[in-house]
């Protein structure tokens, strides 16, 4: 459990008894239902899909998601998500909370712009853990360049034929839905539409992808070779997905300032207890002018970053989110992350090189946090163009 993130929860005005109480029963979960297994779904590649089933029976997968879909969002904020992704990140491998709460980013499409048909055969199972949703939007040819996507579909008679790839695909193996982006109209933002996909259609193949990190992730590469889809899986208006799929961008690089920044603290708290008991020179590691004031530098870098992230959080609460600041924040989250997982690195020496231990894990999984929701550098020319530089 994050001592640091207890202290900084306390006292921060963001947080009230309900954020703590969840934080409470996030933890007892995660101490009983993953961290006993979380080595070995890092060597399977894999999680198991009941673990989607536990964790719906606890409330986490329903968190903030409408009641009348088997959600629970009476009484509850952002920042309850914060804290799920908090003591999710206590394990160190990031591959639990990005496969977990895939749907996070999936559903939000579906809610927002799918017809009652789809939501209701979609949302209730994916929210009860019985079944697991994925968002196609990557592709081969490029990355962030949403708007330069090529996966075609075609309309005909009353289906939609879908050409195309994509790739690094967050439980595309696992996954019995897809929200899919593809271009059913010129070029540009706004040719772009989602389809939801279903495991099983013709023409329909994931491929596994190994990885440097996220191990327990499974990640895939998705092929349509002419597959054809029902235009009632059409979600939303025909060439006006790209302004949500932007929108969804805000929440997720809020997201991902936050894990990365509770990576931190895990690399902290590690290194901190190694420190404390590891002997060189006759002394404790922890006595050494030079490793504290490691910590010192970590804790700061950590405690602006939790600032910032809390602010943004309330931010987009009230609607008043602001693009270019979260791209920049999203920068700092992953910098201060890379930071204390490179410092707590040297602290241990030899032993953060042996598998096993967190800080070895999380140093892997520094760059998908980097690169997941828009690169740093197209956060950089975000927030330039945002804040009015160019």
């Amino acid at each position: 459990m994050s001592k640091m993130f207890d202290q900084w929860r306390m006292r921060s005005p963001y947080y009230n008894d309900s954020h703590h109480e969840w934080s409470y029963t996030v933890r007892r979960f995660v101490e009983r239902e993953i961290s006993p297994h979380i080595d070995a779904w890092e060597r399977a590649g894999m999680l198991p899909r009941e673990l989607h089933r536990k964790a719906a029976e606890v409330g986490i997968l329903g968190l903030g998601f409408p009641e009348q879909y088997g959600g629970t969002s009476e009484g509850i904020d952002r920042f309850h998500g914060l804290v799920t992704g908090v003591e999710l990140a206590e394990v160190g491998a990031g591959g639990l909370l990005a496969s977990l709460m895939i749907h996070g980013v999936a559903l939000p499409p579906v809610i927002a712009a799918g017809s009652p048909a789809i939501k209701e055969r979609v949302v209730p199972s994916v929210l009860a853990g019985e079944k697991i949703i994925a968002l196609g939007v990557t592709e081969p040819s490029g990355g962030s360049d949403v708007a330069a996507l090529r996966t075609r579909a075609e309309f005909k008679g009353d289906r939609y034929i879908v050409n195309g790839s994509k790739i690094y695909i967050t439980s595309g193996i696992r996954a019995d839905y897809y929200v899919v982006a593809v271009r059913t109209g010129g070029p540009g933002a706004r040719g772009i539409s989602l389809l939801l996909l279903e495991k099983g259609m013709k023409g329909f193949t994931q491929t596994p992808l190994d990885k440097m990190g996220w191990h327990c992730s499974d990640t895939a590469t998705l092929y349509f070779d002419n597959v054809e889809v029902p235009v009632e899986n059409l979600i939303g208006e025909e060439g006006g997905a790209f302004r949500g799929l932007m929108a969804n961008f805000n929440g997720e690089r809020v997201g991902i300032a936050s894990s990365s920044n509770a990576y931190a603290m895990v690399c902290l708290e590690e290194a901190l207890a190694w420190a404390r008991e590891r002997e060189t020179f006759g002394t404790k590691l922890n006595q050494n002018q030079a490793i504290r004031h490691k910590f010192s530098e970590m804790s700061r870098q950590i405690f602006a970053t939790q600032a910032w992230v809390d602010r943004a959080c309330d931010a987009v609460m009230r609607g008043r989110d602001d693009a270019g600041e979260i791209a920049l924040l999203k920068i700092q989250g992953t910098r201060t992350l890379e930071h204390c997982a490179r410092e707590s690195a040297q602290i241990l020496g030899g032993a953060s090189y042996m598998r096993g231990c967190k800080i070895e894990r999380i140093y892997r999984e520094v760059r998908p946090n980097v690169i997941a929701g828009g690169s740093e550098e197209i956060m950089f020319d975000l927030a330039a163009k945002q804040l009015g530089y160019v």
